[in-house]
């Protein structure tokens, strides 16, 4: 008769369940990693190389020594708010995954948090100065709602990018992002 041999199965069991959620952190974990790994862009890119607003206003050097109170100087601010409202974009971001920093304008927000913003490229955009270009401002949106962040918030956003014309009481965007992740900023 043959010695009965101890049962592997319970450290069988135990070692291939080890295994499997290791091998199940290892792939959230890659997923993750690539969910952060979105390449850096700079506000400049979002600005066709070959637009120059001034292109726009050549004519209008005889307004240069005009008040503020004169008429033709309101209708050169109109145009000029015209020009940044319709600045074009860079058809080739368009369903980019990104990273860039900025500031944060909120626009839709309650006590849960901050759903929707507009990213803008330098503090007191559209807030205390005109708002910039269109092609400078950023529509981001969050599933779900973010909290910790306030008005001229510096921080890191990163998603898809597209491109959506959208106005509000703040400015005009020329641009949208589906916000994966929003950070404060801290430098790269």
């Amino acid at each position: 008769m043959r010695p009965a041999l101890p049962s592997i199965a319970p450290i069988s069991r135990r070692l291939l369940t080890g295994l499997a959620l290791a091998l199940l952190s290892l792939g959230a974990l890659a997923q993750g990693s690539k969910a952060a790994d979105y390449p850096e862009i700079q506000w400049e890119e979002l600005v066709p190389r070959d637009w120059n607003p001034a292109d726009s206003f050549r004519d209008l050097q005889h307004l240069a020594g005009l008040p503020d109170s004169d008429d033709r100087v309101q209708e050169l601010y109109d145009r000029m708010r015209k020009v940044w409202d319709e600045a074009p974009t860079v058809p080739q971001l368009e369903g980019k995954a990104v990273k860039i920093p900025g500031f944060i304008v909120p626009l839709e927000g309650n006590a849960n948090g901050l759903r929707e913003f507009l990213l803008v490229p330098y503090f007191g955009a559209c807030i205390h100065t005109p708002p910039p270009p269109a092609n400078q401002i950023i529509l981001v949106r969050s599933k779900t709602p973010l909290k910790g962040f306030e008005t001229m918030s510096a921080v890191w956003v990163s998603g898809t990018l597209g491109r959506e014309r959208k106005g509000s009481d703040m400015g005009v965007s020329g641009y949208s992002l589906q916000a994966a992740r929003v950070v404060k900023y801290t430098g790269k």
